[in-house]
């Protein structure tokens, strides 16, 4: 009874004099080391298990995943929240391998999400980057028709735009053309100066030093391998919030992290991520490489800002053009093959397993017939850069074959339904029981993903109150 009592002393004397901190410690008898924290006893292992607790995580540490993160931590700063991203660096693949456009919202059929998001994403993304000093530069678009058979179609364009919002955006001809662009011919172009440019990884990584700054968590190397539902503590959290779902991940140390909820932001792994809450593998992601050439140093003057062509509706993807770079760069292209990976930035890239993956795909099969001569010459460019030229000289006819050389290349994450037909709208997705309740897949975030990332933040935000009752 009086070695009770000494114990007894013994922790409340410790407790007194941490008080500030609220945290204690004392050895019990097998000598493990014991903690008291807000009035809870736990060991060592329970309390490393306990910096590993999250009310929320969000997986995917591409542009999308971190705007949301940034979106939450914002509305939510009583919550404990983080991102698991699979590689070394946030904006590995996607948000770090695309063109840098800041888009404006032409293109996109009003009404949809695609365009309310668009424009209203661009006016944020300005915004942020004077708000954190984030350089880019207005450099202006042009969408130019080069055949009369284009005409119709960059009426149809023009009126989008309008109805869409999009500011100052007028319609040109051939004289204005050439005082926007001097080496550029066209019929007409719709002109847009508010499109601009600007470092899409780099601003990213701005989205992350938010996160982290309301106190998010980011864990970079960890690849998420399953995720599983264990029965929830009947006392819960200190913020008293259940950690029933665990993630977890590869590696030698093979990590898990527990959290209430979560968001998968995946990209070009967005369905096999989606599968392991039980959600149905289609639409599936196949991805498609974009082949860039690089335009000679002394001949980047040729360009002042972007050159777009008029789309074609009977082909899946918009066709080449001309983009200026913040380095000082300009990138010409890109065309649109098959990766032989998720992750293939080049022919030598190969994944058995993913190539399967993609070529076993009812929808990738159909695509790949309906647009079997599209397919063959986009690949023709991809290995004869003269014929690329070719494509380009419509728009700039004095550019020559030695005025460039091969430049990078990035991988989209194209989205298919099963018909062949590529999934141009956002999918939301979630899975089966007690484990699909508690997460949310964002399965498909297409193009202008980047723009209108603080757009789509806010909206995926809001989809997650809504269905986790933050």
């Amino acid at each position: 009874m009086a070695a009770s009592s000494k114990i007894f002393r013994s922790v409340y004397s410790t407790i007194r004099c941490k008080k500030h901190l609220n945290i204690s410690n004392f050895r019990n008898a097998s000598n493990e080391m014991l903690y008291i924290v807000n009035g809870r006893c736990m060991s060592t292992d329970a309390r490393k298990n306990e910096q590993h607790e999250y009310d929320l995580v969000i997986v995917g540490g591409g542009i999308v995943g971190t705007a949301t993160a940034q979106e939450l931590s914002a509305r939510h700063p009583q919550l404990k929240l983080a991102i698991l991203e699979k590689e070394n660096d946030l904006a590995a693949h996607q948000s770090g391998h695309n063109s840098g456009v800041i888009h404006a919202g032409i293109y996109y059929v009003p009404g949809t999400l695609k365009a309310k998001l668009c424009v209203k994403g661009m006016e944020m993304a300005y915004k942020y980057c004077d708000k954190h000093q984030i350089p880019y530069k207005k450099c202006g678009k042009l969408i130019v028709a080069t055949d009369p058979s284009e005409l119709p179609r960059l009426d149809v364009l023009m009126e989008r735009g309008l109805k869409n919002g999009v500011k100052d955006i007028k319609m040109i001809g051939p004289e204005q053309i050439k005082e926007i662009e001097p080496n550029c011919v066209g019929l007409k172009a719709i002109h847009s100066p508010h499109t601009g440019i600007v470092d899409w990884g780099l601003v990213t990584k701005y989205y992350g030093k938010e996160f982290e700054k309301r106190g998010g968590k980011i864990y970079k190397n960890f690849e998420v391998t399953k995720f599983l539902n264990k029965q929830e503590s009947k006392e819960g959290s200190s913020t008293g919030l259940t950690h029933s779902v665990e993630i977890h991940g590869n590696g030698p140390q093979k990590p898990v992290v527990t959290c209430r909820y979560v968001v998968t932001c995946g990209g070009l792994h967005s369905d096999r991520l989606a599968e392991k809450s039980g959600c149905n593998p289609e639409p599936r992601i196949v991805p498609f490489r974009g082949e860039y050439l690089l335009l000679a140093p002394e001949k980047c003057n040729m360009v002042n800002g972007n050159i777009y062509p008029v789309p074609d509706p009977r082909f899946p993807f918009l066709g080449v053009h001309f983009t200026p770079r913040m380095d000082g760069s300009v990138w010409l292209g890109p065309n649109a093959v098959l990766a032989f990976k998720r992750e293939g930035y080049g022919y030598t890239q190969f994944s058995l397993s993913d190539f399967t993956d993609a070529v076993s795909f009812r929808g990738l099969r159909k695509l790949a017939m309906k647009h079997l001569s599209y397919g063959i010459q986009e690949m023709y460019k991809g290995i004869y850069i003269r014929a690329q030229v070719k494509q380009l000289q419509k728009f700039v006819p004095s550019l020559r074959p030695q005025d460039v050389s091969r430049g990078p290349a990035g991988v989209r994450a194209q989205a298919l339904d099963r018909d062949g037909k590529l999934v141009d709208d956002f999918v939301f997705d979630s899975g089966s029981g007690d484990l699909g309740s508690r997460v949310l897949h964002v399965r498909n975030a297409p193009s202008p993903a980047a723009t209108s990332s603080l757009a789509i933040a806010e909206m995926v935000a809001d989809r997650v109150e809504e269905q986790f009752k933050l």
